[in-house]
């Protein structure tokens, strides 16, 4: 129990110190860079995982329809000799 009650203690501090970090970083901002950090943060918020749920669902959808296709296609075409 004792690692434990350490290893809980030792994720609380480090926390704690990443909110002081983030703290000093935002206080010494200047509203200029406030402001585009606040845009970055939600653009990679919202639209780039909006961008990969798309990707993955027209990525299924090219699967499925290649699958389908590749099913209904023959095996195997006789060679013709034409001359």
């Amino acid at each position: 129990m004792n690692k434990v009650s350490a290893l809980f203690d030792e994720i609380f501090h480090a926390f704690s110190r990443a909110l002081r970090y983030g703290g000093r970083l935002i206080g010494g901002m200047s509203p200029q860079a406030l402001l585009g950090a606040a845009l970055v943060l939600a653009l990679v918020c919202a639209v780039l995982p909006l961008a990969l749920t798309l990707f993955v669902v027209f990525l299924l959808v090219k699967l499925a329809c290649g699958a389908s296709l590749v099913a209904r296609r023959s095996r195997y075409t006789p060679y013709k000799d034409v001359e």
